[in-house]
């Protein structure tokens, strides 16, 4: 699984994208999120709060509930405005 991090994310991470294995128990983004969390402090620190965070799976918008099988590119980041 390839897990792209992006602005504040990569900074704070320090990786702007890594490919992962994680186990079995990773069967959504929550958990996986979960996961990566108990990685370091830097990544406990950086998705500690899940309502300041995006994702997609295989470029599409998703929500934390989405189903995963360990194949796909999830990409982490901050909420985007416009102007």
């Amino acid at each position: 699984m390839k897990i792209l991090y992006f602005a504040w994310l990569r900074q704070r991470t320090g990786i702007g994208e890594e490919d992962v294995s994680p186990p079995e128990s990773v069967r959504d983004v929550a958990s996986l999120v979960d996961w990566l969390k108990q990685r370091n402090p830097a990544f406990a620190e950086a998705l500690a709060d899940t309502s300041t965070l995006r994702v997609a799976v295989n470029q599409e918008f998703a929500s934390f509930d989405t189903a995963l099988n360990g194949t796909e590119e999830v990409a982490l980041f901050p909420p985007m405005t416009g102007g």
